[in-house]
């Protein structure tokens, strides 16, 4: 009858009312839905969910599964080099070997991480045998050009080089001056993975000096000679890796070089081996010390204890 199921109605309301009033006492439930990251409407579901079979439990907020946690999709630009490692090593392990996570893990770290380097020179000084910078390629991870500029050496030039750096003197008539390269080119490498083949001339025409643990030299990647059957130990060109690795001739002619085809190839290189690389590294560059600035664990004034002095000073002080 209408009478019994407005007293069924009625009893069920009673026992909704019930079990609100017992979650907001308890602090489970705020009068609009649940704490927490819950919308209202989830609150709302929990509350409908059916009680255990002694109908003193009700269901908690935070017993809500959470989302499987996934890896950042970016790091900073000053993520140090062993986080860089160690977020590579978490996505090789996601991918369980499989050759998409590998590639996928390039896209974590991609954006405004990487650049690689190219520089062609010229010679200056007595017979031409000093070397400037006359040209300077850098590209990005996708190995789009960022930077592409002919430099005008603070020496007269004395030996164009053509053959090998594809430099003419009708380059150099909208040459910059080199002070203002310099500025230009530190300014684009500054807190970035640089990648480069033989990366040690390219920084000594820059007159600069990048760290160690920010630099990858395609030159010193056995991981790439193996791939390559060529011996680790071995001097490998460019050309060859790129012979060898992608299938691809660079360096032909009889113009000279590209800088910017270079330093794309370095890139390539690198992202080939990318990961395996980044592993390795992980394992082989000691750990940075900790900052007493960033690290509230590493508090200076706790080597005034005891313990932090030499015995032989704390036996003459007794």
């Amino acid at each position: 009858s209408a009478q019994g199921r407005s007293k069924k109605k009625s009893r069920k309301h009673q026992r909704f009312m019930e079990r609100r009033a017992l979650l907001e006492q308890k602090g489970l439930l705020s009068p609009r839905g649940c704490l927490g990251s819950q919308t209202p409407e989830a609150g709302l579901e929990a509350l409908t969910t059916p009680t255990k079979a002694n109908g003193t439990t009700a269901p908690r907020c935070d017993k809500v599964p959470k989302p499987k946690r996934i890896v950042s999709a970016s790091l900073s630009p000053s993520a140090s080099p062993d986080s860089i490692a160690r977020h590579h090593s978490v996505l090789l392990s996601q991918g369980n070997g499989s050759s998409k996570r590998v590639r996928t893990s390039s896209l974590v770290l991609r954006p405004g991480k990487y650049v690689a380097i190219d520089c062609e020179m010229v010679g200056t000084g007595p017979q031409g045998r000093l070397s400037e910078l006359a040209r300077c390629s850098v590209v990005n991870y996708e190995g789009d050009v960022i930077y592409d500029k002919y430099v005008q050496p603070e020496l007269p030039i004395m030996d164009y080089r053509t053959r090998w750096s594809g430099i003419t003197k009708q380059h150099m008539k909208n040459a910059i001056p080199f002070k203002a390269a310099q500025a230009e080119i530190l300014k684009i490498l500054k807190d970035k993975i640089v990648v480069g083949h033989a990366i040690h001339n390219d920084f000594q025409a820059l007159k600069y000096f990048h760290p160690k643990d920010r630099t990858r030299d395609t030159s010193q990647i056995p991981v790439l000679k193996k791939r390559a059957g060529l011996p680790v130990r071995a001097n490998v060109s460019l050309k060859n890796l790129a012979r060898h690795l992608l299938h691809k001739k660079i360096q032909v002619g009889c113009k000279g070089h590209s800088s910017v085809e270079d330093a794309q190839t370095a890139m390539e290189l690198y992202r080939l081996v990318e990961v395996q690389w980044e592993k390795e590294l992980a394992h082989s560059l000691p750990p940075r010390p900790p900052s007493p600035i960033t690290d509230p664990s590493a508090d200076n004034s706790q080597y005034l204890d005891d313990q932090y002095w030499p015995t032989d000073l704390m036996a003459s002080s007794l």
